[in-house]
């Protein structure tokens, strides 16, 4: 049997593939050239990141393709229904990149909260000359410790955040049109103790108006979650995170926020125009960017090539 790792693979993941006697290609075929590809070298599996789409005429043009595996969480770029109803067999990798979405996301917290950003341009440039007068502009930064985190979207990747916040000394409250009951958060200690906290799901209407810090964790939206109305609810000085899709913060309500000082500041992982990202976002000082790496660690690129693996050979045994 053979698996096109299309967006590539850890070598953990290709490791696991060979021991189970399954061939790997890491080819990178470009779209265009894709069903052919499959085709020709009787590819009985596919695996994708965020990179190659596998929509409807893909799927159709290659009818000896028994399973497609999202090498991740969010498969927006597979036409998943369509895929399932005619027979063929989706995976995804929901559990692997929890941990470094949520670290991503409280760094980003932690960043705003005390300008690290804006301060780490600023010292190579004026450090030497003006250290006095940056000491005095970064010296109004905040706790976490004490402050409330509202989560909106609670699945895996939202109370790993929890766990982070709760360590950190902060309330936690979510939000999830899925989850009406509370949920439980347990929390593994190094010397082997476990701590678990029940946190009863609140409305949009509570985060917005108690949370200190506002995380996002939801698929895309069709339109956005985070809106001049949804910022206009919130508490005065509220710090934003999207680590999750863009377009589920309008941008340009964002903005107006932190020009007006409602919005204290904003972390973002992820952007409504991908991948050339709106001028004004990059270039606010309030803001703490990265380039759409939520997932992006050895550690959770060898967990996702491991879970995408054993779900493939699952698959492909029955």
């Amino acid at each position: 049997m053979k698996v096109l790792a299309n967006d590539g693979m850890s070598n953990a993941g290709i490791d696991k593939f060979k021991t189970a006697g399954i061939e790997v290609i890491t080819e990178n075929v470009p779209q265009e050239q894709l069903a052919q590809y499959i085709n020709e070298n009787k590819i009985d599996a596919l695996t994708v990141r965020s990179a190659t789409k596998v929509r409807k005429d893909l799927i159709d043009a290659c009818p000896a393709l028994k399973v497609i595996g999202r090498a991740g969480v969010g498969m927006d770029n597979i036409d998943v229904a369509y895929a399932r109803s005619i027979g063929r067999t989706v995976v995804n990798t929901p559990a692997a990149s929890s941990i470094s979405v949520a670290e991503l996301a409280m760094g980003h917290m932690l960043s705003v909260a005390r300008m690290l950003c804006d301060s780490n341009n600023q010292m190579p440039l004026e450090g030497e000359s003006n250290f006095a007068g940056l000491k005095k502009k970064y010296a109004k930064g905040k706790e976490l410790q004490g402050k409330t985190l509202g989560v909106i979207g609670f699945g895996r990747i939202g109370q790993a955040l929890a766990k982070k916040a709760i360590g950190m000394g902060m309330k936690v409250m979510f939000y999830d049109p899925f989850i009406t009951t509370a949920v439980t958060i347990t929390m593994d200690f190094f010397d082997g103790q476990k701590v678990s906290f029940s946190i009863e799901p609140s409305t949009l209407e509570q985060v917005y108006k108690n949370a200190d810090f506002i995380s996002l964790h939801v698929p895309s939206q069709e339109k956005p979650l985070i809106d001049a109305q949804a910022i206009a609810k919130m508490k005065d000085g509220v710090i934003i995170i999207n680590a999750a899709r863009g377009g589920v913060v309008d941008e340009l309500a964002l903005l107006q926020g932190i020009e007006s000082g409602k919005v204290a500041g904003a972390g973002l992982d992820v952007f409504a125009t991908e991948p050339t990202p709106n001028v004004h976002i990059l270039m606010n000082e309030k803001t703490s960017l990265s380039p759409h790496i939520g997932a992006s660690t050895t550690d959770a690129q060898d967990k996702i090539g491991i879970e995408i693996a054993e779900n493939i050979i699952a698959a492909l045994s029955k």
